[in-house]
């Protein structure tokens, strides 16, 4: 399960990269979207790459963003009696283990927001310009994307 968190805004962008922009969901800064390893997401966050960093998704992250970030249709914040009641899992961490196996999509809470909105990092981005391995925040993180998500809760 990746993660994909976009860092650079709209401006000076080719028209087919804000295309798959909108087909990820990703229309604003610090908008998070969680994404299936599969073939055709995979071509689609290469594409992207130069304005989202991403990485692979551990459970403890996910349940603290489905707890922070988490909303319903409404704006309203997704609790774990909400879980209970509606969902097979008896729990919000129970929830973001099994979407993380792969043993569960976020569409199975009925009315939750596939979009997280994110705060701005805490103590700022290393460089909104640079990749990952040239210091800055853009691109794959790897398992270090639970870093700047807790950076970002």
């Amino acid at each position: 399960m990746y993660a994909l968190v976009r860092v650079r805004g709209d401006v000076n962008v080719r028209g087919t990269i804000k295309d798959t922009l909108k087909m990820v969901r990703l229309h604003k800064v610090n908008h998070c979207v969680l994404l299936a390893d599969n073939p055709h997401n995979a071509g689609m966050i290469q594409k992207v790459k130069d304005y989202v960093a991403y990485g692979v998704i551990d459970a403890d992250t996910l349940a603290e963003m489905l707890t922070n970030r988490g909303r319903l249709e409404g704006d309203v914040r997704l609790t774990e009696e909400y879980v209970a009641e509606n969902t097979d899992y008896d729990s919000i961490k129970a929830l973001a283990q099994a979407v993380c196996d792969g043993n569960a999509t976020l569409k199975d809470v009925p009315k939750l927001k596939p979009v997280f909105r994110l705060h701005p990092p805490r103590k700022g981005h290393s460089g909104m310009k640079r990749t990952v391995q040239q210091g800055g925040v853009l691109g794959n993180h790897g398992e270090d994307i639970n870093k700047l998500l807790k950076k970002m809760r």
